[in-house]
């Protein structure tokens, strides 16, 4: 692990050099190397599946676990989309003249080394390290045990592909064990970055076990507001698609929230429509009272992470009831309101304390392909360096760069020289 680490650290001085085409010619690479391999990947997933099935994996992992042609398909569009973003790196961010003949530059570069920890999801594996790539970073990839055949043979598909166009050697390793996770988070001299994909308690440990700078969410309780403004047909296409799309994932509604003073009209609706999704609903008192074979709501269900069929459903007094629960109760990942009154959603918008607020539209759309950002590495729920879909410019930092003629300090202290501090176009 600690050879792994000083070669990332080792290759990321290459990596940060790279040119956008030889960054674009190692993703056209990896994704020949994907192809050729499709079946042996196929196989290693058929394999990992059968044996987290043994080990009784609750179903909402083995979604996840799935890596099949259409996983596979999805994997190299990302890829694709990758290639055709512009190159991030050494972007001019701000230009300023300090003073005649010295110039003060902000330029993007890349972080470093990432350390990723994730779940069950081989096609996470490709969009982490792929964009990795891109952004010019060296990456450590740790995915969860469940996946181990099939992440081994993607990662080793992804260094092959990307060895074939120059890529420094050792720019992506995978971690197999906690043993190596344990001794990766004391490498604070060797990584610069974790963005560790798990449980709440998960992602805790990882916080409180490493003194590498850590980014990321943990729950996806995510909500859908249902306002009096809303048009019925909107509101429960919204609200189910959200919850039943693909349940397996973070960014699937958990609670649906309705005003009050439309619940008799929306609620039968949205029922009938959850209950032909195949969705169990779990309901408040005022939302038993009006359909009496619902099933009850307790408190840990306004703060529990279904990723299965399960939806808690509440009726609220108002906007403003909404909004508190919502900063109560979710997890500042993404949170959606239905309206048609444009004032309800500006103050749904502008008070709600999540990295993705939507109005009139699924929270599944909260998702760096979905925003254009070529894929993902995860959702950061934190405020600091990246909030949401954390995509290339996630991955990025800056550094100053200031170019004189021979000036000192000791000029502007004694005020033989002055700063002028002139903005300078950065097009």
């Amino acid at each position: 692990m600690y050879e792994a680490a000083r070669n990332a650290r080792k290759a990321a001085v290459d990596m940060a050099v790279l040119t956008g085409e030889q960054k674009n010619r190692a993703l056209a690479g990896i994704i020949a190397v994907l192809q050729e391999n499709a079946q042996t990947i196929f196989d290693a997933n058929t394999r990992d599946i059968a044996q987290a099935q043994k080990d009784g994996v609750p179903a909402p992992l083995l979604k996840r676990l799935v890596f099949d042609a259409k996983k596979l398909d999805g994997a190299i569009h990302g890829i694709r989309a990758l290639i055709g973003l512009d190159e991030p790196v050494g972007r001019l961010q701000l230009a300023t003249e300090l003073d005649e003949g010295l110039e003060l530059h902000r330029i993007s570069c890349p972080i470093g080394v990432i350390g990723m920890i994730f779940e069950s999801r081989p096609d996470a594996l490709v969009q982490i390290s792929t964009l990795c790539l891109k952004s010019g970073n060296s990456v450590l990839l740790k995915g969860g045990r469940e996946a181990l055949e099939t992440n081994r043979v993607l990662a080793s598909c992804i260094a092959e592909g990307a060895a074939r166009e120059g890529l420094p050697e050792g720019w992506i390793y995978n971690i197999e064990s906690r043993e190596e996770v344990a001794q990766m988070l004391s490498m604070d001299n060797e990584i610069d970055l974790l963005v560790p994909r798990g449980s709440n308690e998960f992602v805790r440990y990882i916080m409180d076990n490493s003194r590498i700078p850590v980014m990321g969410h943990a729950d996806g309780i995510c909500h859908t507001y249902i306002h009096a403004s809303a048009d019925p047909g909107i509101a429960v296409r919204v609200a189910v698609d959200g919850k039943a799309q693909y349940v397996a994932v973070c960014n699937a509604t958990e609670t649906i929230l309705i005003d009050r003073s439309v619940v008799k009209i929306i609620l039968p609706l949205l029922v009938n429509a959850l209950e032909a999704a195949g969705v169990r609903i779990k309901a408040c008192a005022v939302c038993r009272e009006l359909i009496p074979g619902l099933e009850e709501a307790v408190e840990e269900d306004w703060s529990t992470e279904y990723l299965d069929l399960i939806v808690s459903v509440k009726a609220v007094e108002g906007l403003e009831e909404a909004v508190d629960h919502i900063n109560r109760y979710g997890s500042g990942h993404t949170d959606a309101i239905v309206a048609s009154d444009t004032t309800a959603s500006d103050f749904f918008t502008s008070r709600v304390d999540s990295a993705n607020v939507f109005v009139n539209c699924s929270t599944r759309f909260s998702d760096g392909f979905r925003y254009g950002f070529g894929a993902e590495v995860g959702i950061s729920t934190g405020k600091l360096h990246a909030r949401g879909p954390v995509g290339l410019e996630g991955l990025l930092t800056y550094k100053y760069k200031l170019t004189g003629t021979g000036q000192i300090v000791a000029d502007y202290a004694s005020g033989k020289k002055h700063f002028t501090h002139r903005k300078l176009d950065i097009n």
